[in-house]
């Protein structure tokens, strides 16, 4: 079981666009709202330094956090961030109250383990590519898993990973696959290497063919 995630957050009542650049430039803090839950959403101010190393944390993209809101503690998600489109700074970020007893969609990434060790690779000279880097799944909040592991070590040039192939833990579904077969999209393969030996073969007998006419008569000349 993972460590609880939390963070800090403080009610904000200076409203506005205005206010939100004031407050991201004066105070080196970012505007943040919590919403959902039945209840009404309220305006917070983050701390920008805190919410940046919360940040490099891969799971604090699909977990339940703490939002700590001057002591009254709200489990949420976190559902958006928004970030400057040239410094890739946080500029905003939402947080979707949740329900202990009422599913919720979260995306959730994808671990590759045993690549190294991977047939298509080891045998074969192939090469993994990665289609998804994480799925959507729906379970209870207390049930999501931090990541789902895609096990590469028996993948041939052959095969093709889809999300139906993924262990998933009892009690989270993916919402692609609810969706129909048709959903059900590839997850990673191996990739054949290129200029194989067939390919060498040909490019060997095309050297060796002897020159046509044209060719011998130029050389003459």
């Amino acid at each position: 079981m993972s460590e609880q995630l939390a963070i800090d957050a403080t009610l904000r009542s200076d409203l506005g666009k205005g206010a939100s650049r004031r407050l991201r430039r004066n105070a080196d803090q970012i505007p943040a709202i919590i919403y959902g839950a039945g209840k009404e959403p309220t305006s917070l101010t983050l701390i920008r330094k805190d919410l940046e190393k919360a940040l490099e944390n891969e799971a604090f993209f699909s977990q339940v956090i703490d939002v700590n809101i001057e002591g009254d503690v709200q489990q949420a998600i976190l559902k958006d961030l928004q970030r400057h489109p040239a410094k890739n700074r946080v500029m905003h970020a939402d947080f979707l109250r949740v329900d202990a007893n009422k599913p919720i969609k979260v995306h959730v990434p994808l671990h590759f383990i045993n690549e190294e060790k991977c047939h298509g690779v080891k045998i074969e000279g192939g090469i993994i590519e990665h289609m998804l880097v994480e799925i959507e799944v729906l379970s209870l909040p207390a049930d999501i898993p931090e990541y789902i592991e895609v096990d590469m070590l028996e993948v041939t040039t052959a095969d093709i990973i889809h999300i139906s192939d993924l262990n998933l833990p009892e009690g989270v579904t993916s919402t692609a696959l609810a969706l129909g077969e048709d959903h059900d999209m590839a997850v990673a393969s191996v990739a054949a290497k290129r200029g194989g030996k067939d390919e060498d073969e040909d490019e060997g007998a095309a050297a060796e063919a002897p020159a046509e006419d044209g060719d011998e008569e130029g050389g003459d000349e």
